[in-house]
């Protein structure tokens, strides 16, 4: 067992490793504030109580509701003014002459005169007034008195009482005693309360008409709601624009500027003036200041659009109501109107809805269509609706190559004869050989007999930057993209461009972001229709539109990226433009994919079925003809010779693109699949074929047994 020993002694020997020191760290007392003086403080105070917000709305209400009780008091007095005078007419008279309408000027002067003339009468009616006042008086007061003391005398009679005959003439002036003893009570407090009520008026006025600067305004008014446009506003607003010759060509004039303004007429969502500018000034000094200009009519930017008219030295604004233009327009005319069908000839797509309100419809016959702008801006959306409206002609033939391939196009799967999909290299170069059969169905169709009608064929290349930008080369070294003379797909848009329109072979593109590289200048000049979504820049918006649509107003890269989404700047002869203007802007449809759907599956129940091919065999070696006839026939019960003639071709444009109607006859005569006569036309039959293939695969198996 052991046992613990306590030492009581204390060890002197020094330890094995030193004992840790303890560091005692003096902290210092922090350096008290400087002492500020009573009269900063009480500065400081007062300059946060006044910058304060509540002190601001507080004193924007009071300098709101004083201003509405001054100018509703200043809008009673003109308006009084302009009912006791012509003033009225004579300001009419001046903006009418200062328009040039002297028309609508003769008819102000003729409403003027007839104003004083009667004015003059009664003027002339007051000379001899005091005199026929006070006989009306002197002989209502008789027959009064006269017809009370008759009713006294009926009532004496029947109370047999002599004193009833004043009875009705004393009741009578006790009932006025009553009335002026009111009287006195009341005025008193009426002559105390009157000024209050009429400054109440005068404030209701104000209030209503909202007669007091923007800065008074409440936030909701001022953020929602812009100033209305108006003479004096308009003038105001050109005099502010930084433009000295205009500036003192105003101060001249004597009327203040008014005789520039047109009349301002409401136009949509906005209204719309016509200003004809001072000698001295340009055009293009106000285009060039367009968001000061819209800053000074209390609207952004994107709300003010400026063109210039046929009128010399005149410039068109139209300016929208505030925030108008950031409400939907509601759905296209497609989807509504389950009974709309489509004519490529004579018939315009309800495309959507110009900045007056107006519906806004294209025709796309025989025109080449171009539709750029940034990307998700709404471009695809927009050359889909008018595809969407061109399918309901079944006499329209589509060919389609998506080169983004995110199925935005999948509806048209069996109504187009041909549908490609997809971003690849791959899909660019069968997007070539689709663009290169266009050429070869136009140059059959230019060879043709004098007077042959061609039913339309429609090409539309979707993301087509990504053709222009493909890097690879054929087998003969020819590169597919670029925009030299050996470009495969440069080459066939032109060859389209050029002559395709005449034999109703038309192209449609949509690309993004426009550069001379992804976009070029042959390309786009070869457009007829001519549209652009949103674009970062001046020199985009000219290579989108061209010079003369931009310099004229058209200005794509001013609108508001994400924010005006499906607003196209148009600049084409397919669809109505104000006299004047090199381009119009309107707000498309959009149509989602649902309602694509549904738009297509009537469009299909128009025709009698399509084979939609998926990608084009060039090989024409050991083709099997009558198969092929089969497959581009489908699921359809009876096809036109001529639609499978086209088919054929669009299949394998170098085994079919010059086989005509003798040639097909050729292969199918004795395989008892001839074609026929069906409601006056040459058709194939589809079960015809079959036999006839099933014969042919009979007869071979049979061969091969024996």
């Amino acid at each position: 067992m052991s046992e613990n020993v306590v030492h009581l002694h204390k060890n002197l020997e020094p330890a094995d490793e030193p004992a840790a020191v303890t560091t005692l760290t003096v902290v210092p007392d922090p350096v008290p504030a400087p002492i500020v003086p009573l009269w900063v403080r009480s500065g400081r105070a007062v300059k946060t109580a006044v910058t304060h917000e509540r002190t601001k709305t507080a004193a924007r209400a009071a300098a709101r509701h004083s201003l509405y009780t001054f100018n509703g008091g200043r809008i009673v007095a003109r308006r009084t003014w302009d009912g006791k005078t012509g003033a009225r007419y004579e300001r009419m008279l001046r903006a009418a002459e200062a328009a040039g309408n002297y028309e609508v000027a003769e008819e102000w002067e003729e409403r003027l005169q007839r104003f004083r003339e009667a004015r003059h009468r009664r003027r002339m009616d007051l000379l001899h007034s005091p005199v026929d006042v006070a006989k009306g008086i002197a002989v209502g007061t008789g027959m009064g008195i006269g017809t009370l003391v008759a009713l006294g005398i009926v009532m004496a009679i029947n109370n047999g009482e002599i004193k009833d005959v004043i009875t009705p003439l004393a009741a009578t002036i006790d009932f006025i005693g009553l009335l002026i003893r009111i009287v006195q009570v009341v005025w008193g407090p009426a002559l105390t309360i009157g000024p209050f009520l009429a400054l109440l008026a005068l404030w209701a006025v104000g209030s209503k008409q909202q007669a007091a600067p923007a800065w008074a305004l409440p936030d909701n008014i001022r953020s929602s709601e812009g100033e209305p446009i108006t003479p004096s506003i308009v003038v105001k607003a050109l005099r502010d624009l930084g433009v000295p010759a205009l500036r003192n060509a105003i101060k001249e004039m004597g009327d203040a500027g008014a005789s520039m303004l047109g009349p301002i007429r409401i136009a949509g969502c906005g209204v719309e003036v016509d200003v004809t500018l001072p000698s001295g000034v340009a055009t293009n000094e106000v285009q060039n200041k367009r968001r000061k200009l819209a800053e000074n009519l209390t609207r952004h930017e994107h709300e003010v659009f400026i063109t210039i008219p046929e009128a010399a030295r005149t410039v068109r604004l139209w300016v929208a109501d505030s925030g108008a233009l950031d409400e939907p327009i509601g759905p296209s005319p497609l989807v509504t109107d389950e009974t709309m069908t489509a004519d490529y000839g004579k018939g315009r797509a309800p495309w959507g809805q110009d900045l007056r309100g107006d519906a806004a419809a294209l025709s796309v016959y025989q025109r080449h269509l171009l539709i750029t702008g940034l990307s998700n801006q709404g471009k695809t959306a927009a050359l889909r609706a008018l595809a969407l409206w061109l399918a309901l002609d079944r006499s329209v033939e589509f060919r389609i190559a998506d080169l983004k391939g995110a199925g935005d196009w999948a509806m048209f799967d069996g109504l187009a004869s041909l549908l490609i999909q997809g971003p690849t290299d791959e899909h660019v170069i069968q997007a070539t050989e689709m663009v290169e059969g266009l050429v070869t169905e136009m140059e059959r169709r230019l060879q043709a007999p004098p007077g042959t009608v061609f039913l339309p064929l429609v090409g539309i290349v979707d993301e087509a930057q990504v053709a222009f930008m493909c890097p690879l080369k054929d087998a003969d070294k020819n590169p597919y993209g670029g925009s030299k003379a050996t470009s495969r797909y440069f080459m066939a848009v032109r060859k389209v461009h050029n002559q395709g329109r005449a034999v109703n072979v038309t192209l449609w593109e949509g690309t993004q972001d426009p550069t001379d590289q992804n976009l070029p200048k042959l390309v786009r000049e070869g457009a007829h229709t001519r549209a652009s979504l949103v674009l970062g820049t001046e020199s985009q918006a000219k290579m989108a539109l061209g010079d003369k649509a931009v310099e004229g107003g058209a200005a794509p890269h001013l609108l508001r990226q994400g924010l005006d989404k499906g607003t196209l700047v148009v600049a084409s002869d397919g669809i109505t433009i104000p006299a004047g203007q090199a381009s119009i802007t309107i707000r498309t449809h959009y149509i989602d994919d649902d309602a694509a759907v549904a738009i297509i599956e009537r469009a299909k129940a128009l025709r009698d079925g399509v084979t939609t091919l998926h990608a084009i065999e060039q090989s024409d070696q050991d083709r099997d003809p009558l198969a092929d006839i089969a497959a581009v026939v489908g699921t359809a019960e009876r096809v036109r010779t001529k639609d499978v003639v086209a088919r054929l071709s669009t299949l394998n444009s170098g085994a079919y693109g010059k086989w005509s109607f003798i040639d097909l006859k050729r292969v199918l005569d004795g395989t008892g699949a001839e074609p026929y006569k069906s409601d006056g036309v040459m058709v194939v039959g589809r079960d015809r074929l079959a036999r006839a293939l099933a014969n042919r695969d009979g007869e071979g198996s049979a061969s091969a047994a024996e």
